[in-house]
């Protein structure tokens, strides 16, 4: 039998009482680290791992808890990682001024031809790019998958770098001399596929921003980047005032 009761036969769901008692612990602080896991809280309460799981669920979807696949549910840190809308956005940089300790886990890294990807930059398409994809880590938690393509000629000493620490701009910028300064970008709303809620740990109804960029160094292209970012943990600004005014073009994805 469980330690806690919850009250049985009143018309108030199961999942909603616990749910209700999970954020009054919560907000009393007795969650410092991490929540107990679903076997524990359903003997705790005396109720089934499906009741737990709403409840979790609600939690994670309003923010109070977060998790990835096979792991306790935590709190949350706080506020969602931002990023302006008058600057290139850049990952490692929006993490690291939230506070929050990034890294990310290397998954491709080679030298390879892409007709596709080289079309979209106005390069041949047997052009050789150096192509990056990582998982993108906020506080040991799933917040991205980055993927990114650069001109073989231009990017080529990134070979010898670590991404799992670093930024890749600061690097392309430090070893190569170019920076990005300029492009075009395309954000939207999608939903992942399958493969992709794995390596985010989310669940079906979580949506994500698809965030495609051409950057480049003056008038060259230098970058084609695609990121996938968890729409629950992530939000786009923008800044305006009378004297520089706001400016945000929209337009059907293509």
């Amino acid at each position: 039998m469980g330690g806690r009761t919850l009250v049985r036969g009143d018309g108030t769901p199961l999942w909603q009482q616990l749910l209700t008692d999970l954020r009054r612990r919560l907000d009393d602080g007795e969650f410092a680290r991490a929540l107990p896991g679903e076997f524990a809280l359903a003997a705790e309460y005396s109720v089934s791992r499906y009741t737990v799981r709403e409840a979790l669920r609600r939690m994670r979807e309003d923010g109070a808890v977060v998790a990835s696949r096979g792991r306790v549910s935590r709190p949350s840190a706080g506020a969602e990682i931002e990023q302006p809308l008058d600057e290139p956005y850049s990952l490692y940089v929006a993490v690291e001024a939230a506070g929050r300790t990034q890294r990310s886990v290397v998954r491709i890294f080679e030298v390879r031809a892409d007709g596709v990807i080289a079309a979209r930059m106005g390069l041949e398409e047997s052009t050789p790019l150096v192509h990056l994809e990582r998982l993108r880590l906020a506080d040991a938690e799933p917040l991205a998958v980055d993927r990114v393509w650069l001109p073989h000629d231009l990017a080529g000493p990134l070979l010898d770098v670590d991404f799992s620490n670093t930024g890749l701009y600061p690097e392309y910028r430090r070893r190569c001399g170019i920076r990005v300064d300029g492009g075009n970008e395309n954000i939207r709303a999608v939903f992942p596929s399958r493969g992709e809620r794995e390596l985010l740990g989310i669940d079906d109804g979580v949506a994500a921003l698809s965030i495609e960029r051409l950057g480049l160094a003056g008038d060259r292209p230098v970058e084609w980047r695609h990121t996938l970012v968890r729409g629950d943990r992530f939000s786009v600004t923008a800044r305006f005032s009378s004297r520089t005014g706001y400016r945000v073009d929209l337009s059907e994805p293509v």
